[in-house]
């Protein structure tokens, strides 16, 4: 299994206009640290978790796991924030581009995730493996409620 680490260094090297700062190796350690027994990223890639294009100091790794999304995100001096969202908590997505950036909002049943100051050419391929994912999974969802 590749790294969280180098999935998103592969990202950055493909989307170079994606803006993130040096600690991208600690958000990594804690999407790593909060993974369940069995479940593997699939993808993972850096953004600014915030609704401010200018805001450049909130970068986060949001990875795609075969269970659920994590974004991880280390705070400078001590702790950290991880949020996680499960297919069935998931309701929609926006995805806006504008001259440089793009920004994806990802609705939930308890709140609205903003993450930005992606390279605009990265906008499709994320908006794919988020979206395909939650598809897929939520057919999951639907047939084992079915089940009970």
């Amino acid at each position: 299994m590749e790294s969280v680490y180098n999935q998103v260094m592969r990202f950055k090297k493909k989307y170079p206009m994606t803006i993130t700062h040096h600690r991208l190796a600690k958000h990594a350690e804690i999407i790593e640290k909060h993974l369940n027994p069995g479940e593997v990223v699939n993808y993972a890639f850096p953004a600014q978790k915030n609704v401010k294009m200018g805001d450049f100091f909130e970068t986060c790794i949001v990875a795609i796991t075969n269970e659920r999304l994590l974004i991880g995100q280390k705070r400078v001096l001590f702790g950290y924030f991880l949020t996680s969202v499960t297919p069935d908590m998931y309701n929609d997505m926006q995805v806006r581009s504008s001259l440089i950036w793009g920004a994806v909002t990802i609705d939930t049943v308890k709140e609205l995730i903003e993450l930005s100051n992606l390279d605009k050419k990265a906008l499709p391929e994320v908006e794919t493996q988020i979206s395909s994912f939650m598809i897929e999974a939520k057919k999951q969802y639907a047939k084992s409620d079915s089940t009970k």
